[in-house]
């Protein structure tokens, strides 16, 4: 498989890449690592006709305090969070899920946070080769009308598979989105649509600058499921992130639950998560009860579009749920 044809041009800073993504628009696409765009180029998924280098722009990776939150360059590499100490410390769901994402060498050299974040979903039915798809008729997502991982649905139901995702909507997560002449902040909650072609709530002009992470004084754990663990896409997974009430040091004052992997986008679990307010940190009864409800609501959702069977994938998630639940528990009393 080859690369389509393309211009390719590496802006010396963020106001010239911007100015760049302003004037070519949809024509353009940004290229940081390159592991989820350049894969899709050549299966013939994509075909831009620009394509704007970040490795110049060096300001955009770190990783720094900033009062009460974190902030995250979207440049920043993945083997940067990993042995982050503040990361370890405030957000180890997200040192974890970065840790679980690709090979070494990707997290060192290739794969960035904002890559993972933005990272288009997945659905085996359509992530192929032109050949392959060319022997059946397109699919939603490759412009035509019909979901093969759900029979006679009238969207595309890809699948978000982002470690990093799923991780930064459990601790709660900002991003902030730069353009020409602006910049906007959206809750990491409301950056994804209903729409598995456009999964996210961006436009084409728009750069995703930075991650913003609340210093929550709580802890939070990360726990997925793939077939290898070194290199596949998680097949479910759940991020948590669990805080103390402020009178009581042995009850849980908030809560968040996110399982991925199972939908166009991460879910929160608005209602699981609240249940679990006044519970002790030592309830593993009401940890189970979470975990069964997260599994009754992401089945709602789930497709058979990743390479595992959908009753194996709804029985994980529950398993996944609990595992973070009892790793943040056994981090906030230590």
């Amino acid at each position: 498989m080859r690369l389509p044809p393309f211009n390719y041009t590496g802006p010396d800073t963020l106001e010239q890449a911007l100015d760049l993504l302003a004037g070519h628009g949809p024509d353009a696409k940004i290229l940081a690592g390159g592991t989820d765009l350049l894969v899709r180029m050549k299966k013939g998924l994509l075909a831009p006709k620009m394509l704007i280098s970040l490795k110049a722009l060096k300001d955009l990776a770190y990783i720094k305090k900033d009062k009460d939150v974190i902030r995250i360059g979207a440049r920043t590499p993945l083997a940067d969070i990993i042995a982050s100490d503040l990361v370890q410390k405030e957000a180890a769901a997200l040192a974890t899920a970065c840790q679980r994402v690709g090979a070494a060498t990707i997290q060192h050299f290739r794969g960035t946070i904002g890559g993972n974040i933005l990272q288009d979903n997945r659905c085996f039915h359509y992530n192929q080769s032109a050949f392959h798809r060319s022997g059946r008729q397109a699919c939603h997502k490759d412009g035509g009308k019909i979901c093969y991982a759900r029979d006679e649905s009238d969207r595309c139901n890809s699948t978000c598979q982002s470690d990093g995702a799923a991780a930064l909507m459990a601790l709660d997560a900002r991003l902030v989105l730069a353009s020409k002449g602006n910049e906007r902040t959206v809750a990491l909650t409301d950056f994804y649509t209903t729409d598995g072609i456009q999964p996210f709530a961006m436009e084409p002009h728009e750069l995703l600058k930075e991650i913003i992470i609340p210093a929550s004084g709580g802890a939070s754990a990360y726990h997925r499921l793939a077939y290898r663990s070194a290199i596949d896409y998680p097949i479910v997974c759940a991020g948590v992130l669990l805080k103390a009430d402020a009178g009581k040091t042995d009850t849980i004052g908030e809560a968040r639950i996110v399982v991925g992997a199972m939908a166009r986008s991460p879910l929160f679990l608005a209602k699981e998560s609240a249940e679990l307010k006044g519970k002790t940190f030592t309830d593993t009864e009401a940890f189970h009860k979470a975990g069964n409800g997260a599994m009754n609501s992401a089945s709602t959702f789930a497709v058979h579009n990743v390479g595992a069977t959908l009753e194996y994938r709804c029985a994980m998630v529950s398993e996944m749920v609990v595992r973070a639940l009892n790793d943040a528990a056994r981090a906030i009393q230590a």
